[in-house]
């Protein structure tokens, strides 16, 4: 059945859903000075739930985005003591944040021993082999950031592993771990490829 898309121009939208997609997205990044003054200019209730940990999520994120990953990794065990007994690969993703930042540092022999201490016994993981050497390529070089897997290094790779952890430190305290602008987007996609496949029938 075709539909006239000026009848979209009929669809209500409820302004109390729209700060609320807002706030999700605030809250999920800890935007909490931002987050306080858009309740303040929109009248809505602030959401304790939801604010539960969240100056230390803010915390551990900037930790592991800055290469400090002992220290988010610490953050972590007190905010969820279990978590990262329980999610091996994104504890192993930790660790390697910090061993990069020892190479990056040119602490070789320290970033050695370290990988001997802390990450040896990924090795046993089949899923872990080809990661592990990827990191101890990096070794192979005297500029490091001229090794082909100098991505390792980056600030891209240190924000996906921390915000990996947000979320599941999100989906450990029982909150979204998704924002719901991220759900909308993936349900307008889906929607989209469904009308697509009906159109091309």
């Amino acid at each position: 059945m075709d539909v006239d898309p000026c009848h979209y121009d009929l669809v209500g939208i409820n302004e109390n859903d729209i700060h609320n997609v807002v706030l999700s997205y605030l809250v999920h990044n800890c935007f909490n000075d931002t987050m306080e003054s858009f309740i303040a200019c929109t009248g809505m209730k602030q959401p304790d739930d939801h604010l539960e940990g969240m100056e230390k999520r803010k915390r551990i994120f900037n930790f592991a985005l800055d290469g400090n990953a002992l220290k988010a990794i610490e953050l972590t065990n007190q905010l969820a003591h279990d978590l990262l007994e329980k999610n091996e690969e994104l504890y192993f993703d930790l660790l390697s944040i910090h061993f990069g930042e020892l190479v990056r540092s040119r602490k070789c022999s320290e970033a050695l021993e370290f990988a001997q201490a802390k990450l040896a016994h990924f090795g046993k993981v089949p899923k872990y082999v080809e990661r592990l050497e990827d990191f101890m390529a990096l070794l192979a070089y005297e500029e490091p950031d001229k090794s082909p897997t100098f991505y390792l290094l980056g600030l891209e790779h240190r924000q996906k592993i921390a915000e990996s952890l947000n979320r599941a430190i999100l989906e450990h305290m029982n909150l979204p771990s998704y924002t719901a602008m991220e759900r909308l987007i993936q349900q307008t996609t889906v929607v989209r490829q469904c009308l697509s496949q009906e159109l091309g029938k």
